[in-house]
């Protein structure tokens, strides 16, 4: 493999994803989702392994998809790509045959977040913050997996309030995260848990997981989510003059300028 973004090894029977971008944060990148899909595909062809741990590398888990390249206009046949790619790369998680496990600290925000509730099971460090700030930015949910996850009350509060500071006990309660790990402790925990998956039958637990999701499918998770996603293209694709206005400022001034012109104008 030849990646730049993400680094990736196997421990024993273990497959260990680490994203690697840490003066960005992490934020996924089109070379980074081409990096995640290698990986993904490593662990998933290596018989040895038996289950896959994601997490991040420096103060991050992800801070999301990468808004560096934000351009004033619509191109609606390329945000319509990036937008199916971005989907595809969070699903590939929930789809893998292997059992994945995401060790999250730090900052984990928007499609970040959609990937680590992806994962079949997701370990949140204490000092973890979260949330799906999208529509700060004039952007839809490209995966919206929460009210899949959390009741409809907790996922539109959320949702439509652009949350990006969730903190770990609170995605606990509301069922977002499996376990709390202390500080510092987040990948060794994860690492724990997907050791004893991998401990148990393969089969057993290879078909165990597609019964779960199948489950879901069952319910009409799958066509609600490309549902959503469809919406997310017309959203991001709808220029309005208050998201004309903003593309033009996150162009020109970057997001900070942008979002402070937002809320001292509607705030």
């Amino acid at each position: 493999m030849n990646l730049t973004t993400v680094r990736y090894q196997r421990n024993a029977s273990i497959g260990i994803i680490t994203l690697n971008r840490p003066d960005k944060l992490n934020a996924i990148n089109d070379t980074m989702k081409n990096d995640l899909h290698q990986a993904l595909n490593v662990a998933q062809a290596d018989e040895q392994v038996r289950a896959i741990v994601i997490h991040g590398n420096g103060r991050a888990f992800s801070a999301g998809f990468d808004l560096s390249g934000g351009t004033a206009g619509v191109d609606l046949a390329k945000k319509r790509k990036e937008l199916e790619e971005d989907f595809d790369l969070i699903m590939r998680f929930w789809d893998s045959p292997k059992p994945t496990v995401a060790a999250i600290h730090g900052f984990c925000l928007g499609g970040a977040l959609e990937l680590a509730v992806a994962c079949d099971m997701t370990i949140a460090c204490a000092d973890c913050k979260m949330g799906e700030p999208e529509p700060k930015f004039g952007s839809g949910i490209v995966a919206m997996l929460l009210p899949w996850m959390v009741s409809p009350k907790h996922a539109k509060e959320l949702l439509l309030t652009g949350e990006d500071k969730l903190t770990a006990q609170r995605a606990y309660d509301i069922g977002l995260v499996n376990q709390i790990a202390a500080p510092g402790t987040h990948l060794e925990t994860a690492m724990a848990m997907a050791k004893k998956v991998a401990s148990l039958d393969k089969t057993a637990i290879t078909y165990t997981k597609q019964a779960i999701n199948r489950s879901y499918d069952i319910m009409g998770m799958r066509q609600a989510l490309l549902a959503a996603l469809e919406t997310d293209i017309i959203i991001e694709s709808t220029e309005t003059p208050e998201t004309k206005e903003f593309n033009t400022i996150l162009a020109e001034q970057g997001l900070k300028a942008a979002l402070t012109w937002r809320t001292s104008k509607y705030g």
